[in-house]
């Protein structure tokens, strides 16, 4: 039975195997997370765990793509909410949304754009996450008209959607009518504004500088919308 006592027993453990293992992540990085830890914390011992996770590396898994799926959800929310709102408000709430998310839970953010632990590969799933993240954001980089930047980058970025059918998708199940090439040369200039900022403030370095971090990723967006004459 779908929603038999078994499986919502099953779902209740898992979340709260989740819960711990977050707990130790926000206390000491990806990397101090340890199932032995998380068996003490829950008051079990730790071969009682292996019923539901194999290994560390499969419940960091679980949380690395939950993370994904959160900070997804919180993008495309905004997305929904902005609908009415001028293409360049709606970048800088995207963008907010973001640093929002990152800022509230550190730990999480860690997992997706933190230094990766060595010995551990995220799984080929996590690409197609990490995707939906900056999903929205085409949308809206749509609405402007995308240029050409000095130099082959945005070849290249043509040849990687000519040659990579998935990446193909992304971009036209967020954006139907653009330039691919042109599109992708625009996002990846606002992630690495994005994640620049964000990760940044995240581990502090803004601290007693006097401003408002988020005044500046308003100014990282201000610049990829005036290039595109964004509203």
């Amino acid at each position: 039975m779908q929603n038999s006592p078994r499986r919502r027993y099953r779902e209740q453990v898992i979340g709260e195997i989740k819960q711990a293992a977050l707990a130790q992540i926000d206390a000491g990085g990806p990397g101090a997370l340890s199932l032995n830890a998380v068996a003490k914390t829950l008051g079990v011992s730790g071969p009682a765990l292996y019923k539901y996770f194999r290994n560390r590396d499969e419940l960091l898994t679980v949380l690395l793509l939950d993370a994904y799926d959160d900070v997804a959800g919180a993008v495309r929310e905004t997305l929904e909410a902005t609908a009415d709102e001028p293409a360049r408000h709606r970048l800088w709430a995207l963008a907010a949304a973001f640093l929002g998310w990152a800022a509230a839970q550190p730990h999480r953010f860690a997992l997706i754009a933190g230094t990766p632990l060595p010995g551990y590969e995220a799984p080929p799933e996590s690409v197609g996450k990490a995707r939906a993240v900056l999903g929205p954001f085409l949308t809206v980089l749509a609405q402007g008209r995308p240029a050409p930047v000095a130099g082959s980058l945005t070849g290249q970025l043509g040849e990687w959607a000519a040659t990579t059918p998935a990446v193909a998708d992304w971009v036209r199940t967020w954006a139907p009518d653009g330039d691919p090439a042109l599109l992708l040369t625009t996002v990846l200039s606002v992630w690495s504004r994005l994640h620049g900022v964000v990760s940044l403030t995240v581990h502090g370095q803004f601290t007693g500088m006097g401003f408002d971090p988020a005044a500046l990723l308003r100014a990282e967006m201000d610049a990829v919308a005036d290039r595109l004459g964004l509203d």
